[in-house]
């Protein structure tokens, strides 16, 4: 199967120089195997998206010399498809509702484990889903962190799937967007590397292929904090394209 990779930024503000660094790594991974670059915008926590954020970030690429090979999808659009996942797993058994609190999970170290809601049913709000994790260590390997695993029960515990507002969890989105555009392999920052042993186990779940992973390190300030969006981290300039590239291109190596 030829290589088939993505970039996939949330709508969260500008092109900064972290997402810069997914991107032209990415990019440059695709180009390295002779495959394509695909975009994906993860929209689907609206609370979060900054108005016009989206289609910033999708001007801003060719000017750093990245362009998609197919047109971008916009998660937003695809609640029928996340709908289907969502009934496939209900379905097998694999769900269930969910009406705890933070207060709640706290005295469980945060984790929700073993499959069932620790809070009483309450019929008067509605409830998250949340996936069955198995006592079951996932392995997989990733192209630069090298071999990783997880078990899925004590690190991650039973996850959302559906949050309580009815908006879709970005791990479910996450997988079935990949398998539906064909990604072979995925090229993201180290901070989503936790997020892989769940995914695997989605895409078993759901019948879906399992992609090759590799973990870009993750640009951090000067205290050694991510830079990111909410950190309100100095956008890139797509006018003048050629410093923040070579800068991409060395933090890279």
């Amino acid at each position: 199967m030829s290589y088939r990779g993505r970039f996939a930024p949330s709508p969260t503000g500008v092109l900064h120089f972290g997402s810069l660094v997914a991107a032209v790594g990415s990019w440059l991974v695709a180009r390295h195997h002779g495959g394509a670059w695909l975009l994906r915008v993860e929209d689907i926590d609206p609370p979060r998206e900054v108005p016009g954020s989206a289609q910033s970030i999708l001007r801003a690429l060719p000017a750093f010399g990245m362009a998609g090979d197919a047109p971008a999808v916009f998660q937003s659009r695809r609640g029928e498809a996340y709908d289907a996942a969502f009934r496939a797993l209900k379905d097998g058994g694999h769900l269930f509702p969910c009406w705890c609190s933070r207060a709640d999970l706290a005295a469980h170290g945060g984790l929700h484990r073993d499959g069932h809601c620790i809070a009483a049913p309450d019929a008067s709000r509605p409830p998250a889903w949340r996936l069955r994790s198995p006592d079951r260590t996932i392995a997989w390997h990733d192209d630069l962190q090298g071999p990783q695993e997880e078990n899925l029960r004590e690190v991650a515990g039973d996850f959302v799937i559906r949050r309580v507002e009815g908006l879709w969890a970005y791990q479910l989105a996450c997988v079935v967007d990949d398998a539906f555009q064909g990604v072979t392999h995925v090229v993201r920052g180290a901070d989503l590397l936790d997020s892989t042993a769940r995914q695997l186990y989605l895409q078993e779940l759901l019948g879906l292929p399992r992609p090759g992973y590799l973990h870009l390190p993750l640009v951090v300030d000067a205290a050694g904090r991510k830079l990111s969006k909410s950190d309100k981290a100095l956008p890139v300039d797509p006018a003048d394209p050629l410093p923040a590239l070579r800068q991409a291109l060395a933090w890279l190596g």
